[in-house]
């Protein structure tokens, strides 16, 4: 793709970054494809060719509206897009660049702002979310149905784990939402490490990964937790830590993109970078141990579908990792037609794209239940808890099923 950008946008960072990933595509279309947004609506504008393109005008000196924003903020930011593309276009990275310019040229309405600060303040800050959260879970009986469906029900905490000392280390990410919505996952990873002969650590100054803020253009607020969480972490791995240990996806790829994200910030790139090249899946650690020592728990059903998160085949390229070890443990998987297609959920969007996001769950519901499962299992907490809200089957993380 030809571009005619500036050299006034081309002497800066995202400008370089911009052009070099719109001149990857040759606007083949094959994106369109595989795009949730476009196939649901069938809106050119809607799909990754059109925002690609709709970037394009905005960085050659089109004035972007309103109306370019809404296209914008429509992408799931899914990137099925990057997996079907044969050009390796990478385009995650542009729409985020994308997005940070057109809400320079066409700001937000004050009420708009002020909903996603206080989505970025709740979201990321794991003590004030859990004091909603268990608010709401107290007075859950009484809240209209649609506001009930989205507060779970507390689940009883099993042990922890084992407190073994072992030999390896690894670094487990609490999060921010997941102690509260599903303590259960983390638990569960920490006996599964522990059997796998790896002590989990935390560190207690790590909070969260920074995706929030990233994909609702607030980038020198995701930069900021990115460095608080390299502070928290680096003393772990100066002392041996093999590995940082992610159970949700979403803060998976969010991680993982460290060393892209601050690879111009001197006191941090090459610490960003060899962060980013230790994170690893859950799924990843236990497929490198010996799953053989691992078993089904007995109370757990033994027919599945399996939802694999975008964020898990899509931002990190493990699609069919989990499928293959759960069915090397003795797990049925029921067909999932469209699995490459995002289940609606995608941090903030099912809050403020509400529409699309329940006819995505609805489709990918759909998909799922067709082969009458016992459980539906997942690998990401966002994912889990959207779909739980629409159904009255289990909705567990897989690392549970094991524990």
């Amino acid at each position: 793709m030809q571009t005619r950008i500036p050299q006034t946008l081309l002497d800066t960072d995202y400008g370089r970054e911009a052009e070099r990933i719109l001149r990857t595509c040759v606007h083949c279309g094959f994106c369109n494809a595989t795009c949730p947004t476009y196939l649901l609506l069938g809106d050119e504008l809607d799909g990754p060719r059109g925002r690609i393109y709709q970037i394009k005008g905005v960085l050659e000196g089109e004035r972007a509206s309103a109306r370019t924003r809404l296209h914008l903020d429509r992408c799931l930011t899914c990137r099925a897009c990057e997996t079907t593309c044969p050009s390796g276009v990478q385009y995650g990275h542009l729409v985020d660049i994308g997005r940070e310019l057109v809400e320079r040229q066409a700001p937000r309405s004050r009420r708009e702002r002020a909903l996603r600060a206080a989505l970025r303040a709740l979201l990321t800050h794991r003590r004030a979310f859990t004091a909603l959260l268990r608010s709401g879970q107290w007075v859950r009986p009484l809240l209209p149905a649609s506001l009930r469906a989205k507060v779970p029900v507390p689940r009883p905490l099993a042990r922890k784990a084992g407190h073994r000392r072992h030999q390896r280390t690894m670094i487990l990410l609490d999060g921010c939402v997941q102690p509260a919505l599903a303590p259960q996952i983390n638990a569960a990873t920490v006996r599964v490490l522990d059997t796998l002969g790896i002590t989990a650590v935390s560190a207690p100054r790590a909070g969260c990964c920074g995706a929030v803020s990233h994909h609702l253009s607030a980038p020198a607020q995701a930069l900021d937790f990115a460095r608080r969480n390299i502070d928290a972490w680096w003393p772990l791995v100066e002392d041996g830590a093999e590995a940082l240990v992610m159970t949700a996806s979403g803060c998976g790829a969010m991680v993982r993109d460290y060393g892209h994200l601050l690879r111009n910030d001197p006191d941090y790139a090459s610490k960003a970078a060899r962060i980013s090249a230790l994170t690893r899946d859950i799924a990843e650690v236990v497929a490198d141990g010996d799953p053989s020592a691992l078993a089904p728990a007995d109370n757990v059903p033994r027919r599945i579908a399996f939802q694999s998160p975008c964020t898990l085949q899509h931002g990190q390229q493990l699609g069919g990792v989990v499928e293959s070890l759960l069915s090397r443990l003795g797990f049925e998987l029921t067909p999932v037609a469209d699995p490459h297609l995002c289940c609606g959920s995608a941090g903030t969007y099912s809050i403020l794209q509400r529409e699309l996001s329940e006819r995505l769950r609805a489709n990918k519901l759909a998909a799922l239940q067709a082969g009458s499962p016992a459980l539906i299992a997942t690998a990401n907490i966002g994912c889990l808890h959207h779909l739980q809200s629409a159904t009255d089957l289990p909705v567990r993380h897989w690392i549970e099923l094991l524990a």
